[in-house]
Parts: structure tokens; sequence; C-alpha cells
């Protein structure tokens, strides 16, 4: 199992923002957001995941801890992205396991549409993959990962948000992704969301999951998150907690 695409959600847990606040995360879910965060502003999604899957060869125990998304916002509509993480994967059957670092991700987010009278944004994002990793973590050669990205603001307290996507990891045809977020603002500085997402691995293997969490606004740029995943037509679930902070360009 990868990082749980975590690459998951500015605009709040769906595309816009559901509290007056000013950070917007792309984390809990595996939607990302159709926002970019301010120009000159620094933003740091950092969290911990334990997850498991488990097929007919094998059943696998996964740690990242942490994983942490870098944003910089380079002009207005556009920003820079790094991911890098820490990560364990322990076999349970073997008991074999390997730690490290993950292979480097480095990309951008470009946001195409947006106006105030319009309830929709529209961005793209594409990641490079850097064989960086460590031994038996890495995949040994370049990949990308993208995604469109597509919100509504169907009411105050509702947004709908959506991606489709496509990733390749070196070899092979690639995966066909996709995911529908429905965030739910509660108060002022609490919501929901709930997810079912998908892909479709070397355009053969339909793959079925579905997650939800909650985020809270601790400050107006302080975020914390929790989320939990299942496989819908495979075995895999997770855990994860996270916080994001924005750091705001110095007047």
């Amino acid at each position: 199992m990868r990082k749980v695409n975590f690459i998951a959600l500015a605009l709040c847990l769906t595309g816009f923002t559901m509290f007056s606040q000013t950070i917007v995360t792309d984390r809990p879910d595996q939607t990302e957001s159709s926002s970019t965060i301010e120009r000159g502003s620094l933003q740091i999604e950092t969290g911990i995941l334990l997850g498991f899957t488990e097929d007919e060869f094998s059943s696998e125990r996964q740690l990242l801890a942490p994983t942490t998304l870098f944003r910089y916002g380079i002009t207005s509509g556009m920003e820079l992205r790094v991911l890098s993480q820490f990560e364990s994967l322990k076999e349970q059957n073997s008991s074999q396991k390997v730690s490290g670092i993950s292979d480097l991700e480095i990309g951008t987010k470009i946001q195409l549409f947006k106006k105030e009278s319009v309830n929709t944004e529209i961005a793209f994002l594409s990641h490079l993959i850097l064989p960086t990793g460590s031994e038996g973590l890495t995949n040994d050669s370049y990949g990308t990962i993208n995604k469109l990205s597509i919100s509504h603001a169907l009411s105050d307290a509702l947004g709908l948000g959506y991606n489709v996507g496509y990733d390749y990891f070196g070899e092979g045809k690639g995966n066909l992704t996709y995911s529908v977020a429905l965030g739910i603002s509660i108060t002022d500085t609490f919501g929901i969301y709930v997810e079912p997402y998908g892909s479709l691995n070397e355009f053969d293997t339909y793959e079925s999951s579905f997650d939800a969490g909650i985020a809270y606004l601790l400050k107006d740029n302080c975020q914390l998150d929790f989320s939990f995943g299942t496989g819908i037509n495979h075995t895999m679930n997770y855990l994860s907690v996270g916080c994001s902070i924005n750091i705001a360009k110095a007047k």
C-alpha cells in the first residue's frame, strides 16, 4: 500500500473552506483540493498513518511516521510541493521488516478556474516521484502522480470535491484513480467528511475503498485531523492522525 495518497485536500475537507480560517489543507482525505495557498506562504502538513493490507500472497503492516507535505505559494494560483516520509513495512507472515525514507515527490498545483460568482473551482496537480528512497522502499525508477481536482460549494455547510487522475510508477501501464469527498461543517471549528475512492490498477484490476474523518481548527492557521479507511472489495484498513500549520508571508 503506497502512502494513502495522502496527499488529500486543500480547502478543508472538500475543496471549499468550511471555516473562517487562513488554513486550507490537503489532508486527511484522498481528494486533493482545487485551491492553492497564498503567494509567499509556507504550509506544513504532517501526520502518522498505521495501515494494514492483505491478499492471497501476503499480509503487510505499514507505518508512516511521519509523512510530511511542504507547500509554498509561488504565485497566486500556483504552489510548489515537496512530499517526504519515513516508512516502515513489516510482512506479517515472515516477520521481515524494512524501514527508511520513501521516494521523494516534488510537484506543483495550478489553479485553472476560480471566480467569486461561481461555486466551482478547478485545479491540476502533478508530482514527479524521484527514486531516492531507501533499499526495499524505492521503486528504483521515476514516476508521476497526476490529478484533476474539481470542487463545488453546495451550501454554507456542505462542500463536494472530486478527483480523477493517472499514476505511473516506472513500469507497466499505470493506474487510473478517482475520489469523491463530501465535507460537512458541524461548527465553526469542527467538520467531518465521507469519501469513496478507488483505482483501476494496470487498467485491469479495480480496487474500491472508503474513508471518513474529522478536522478541528485549533487556531485560524492550525488544523488537527483524524481519519480512517477500509477496503470495499479488498482487505485494507488504516488509521491516521495529523496536524497542519500555515506560516503566512511577513507583511
